[in-house]
């Protein structure tokens, strides 16, 4: 393993030094290594690790309900954030802007959403990690450098003159036509 580390130490300095300063890196590097134990950080959390995660994910949902957030909107939320964690599977403190911009990505590619669902799931990552640094949970909202996903407006189509004469037309009385009127003028 320490070898493996002082390659991959080797070849991002590759371009930064010439080969008697990288041999040299090298050699000292394996000298002060020699008196460390190295290994690879797995990242499969473990169980106590994703309960932690499960226990922010409820004090979170807590906390929307407290704020008035319908039952619709806590499970959406709820929903969200549980399929985020299982497919980063990092303890919450650990995961990083990159993993969830990745995420993004391949969420977008396997259900084919579209631009707003993706800026949706960002929004809610968002306001998850935003709670999460307020309450003190980690120091920094990875979410905060992913930029809203813009959408194109979809413009309503208001009603045509022909449209307008055939509703006012089928007003069967004079209080409909006062409303059709007072809705009009506000056009």
């Amino acid at each position: 393993m320490k070898n493996e580390l002082i390659r991959l130490i080797g070849s991002k300095m590759q371009p930064y030094l010439n080969e008697i300063q990288l041999e040299k890196l090298n050699g000292h590097l394996e000298i002060i290594l020699n008196d460390f134990e190295v290994f690879k950080k797995d990242k499969i959390l473990s169980n106590d690790e994703s309960k932690e995660n499960q226990e922010l994910l409820v004090s979170f949902l807590s906390a929307k309900q407290i704020e008035g957030c319908s039952e619709k909107t806590i499970d959406y939320y709820g929903n969200t954030i549980f399929k985020m964690l299982e497919s980063i599977n990092l303890k919450i403190e650990n995961i990083t802007t990159d993993d969830l911009r990745k995420y993004l990505s391949e969420y977008k590619n396997q259900s084919n959403a579209s631009k707003s669902t993706i800026d949706n799931v960002r929004r809610v990552l968002s306001s998850f990690f935003s709670w999460l640094e307020d309450e003190g949970y980690i120091s920094k909202n990875p979410v905060r450098r992913i930029h809203r996903i813009i959408t194109k407006r979809v413009v309503k189509e208001v009603l045509s003159d022909e449209n307008f004469e055939i509703l006012r037309d089928k007003c069967d009385n004079i209080r409909d036509l006062a409303m059709v009127e007072l809705l009009a003028s506000y056009v």
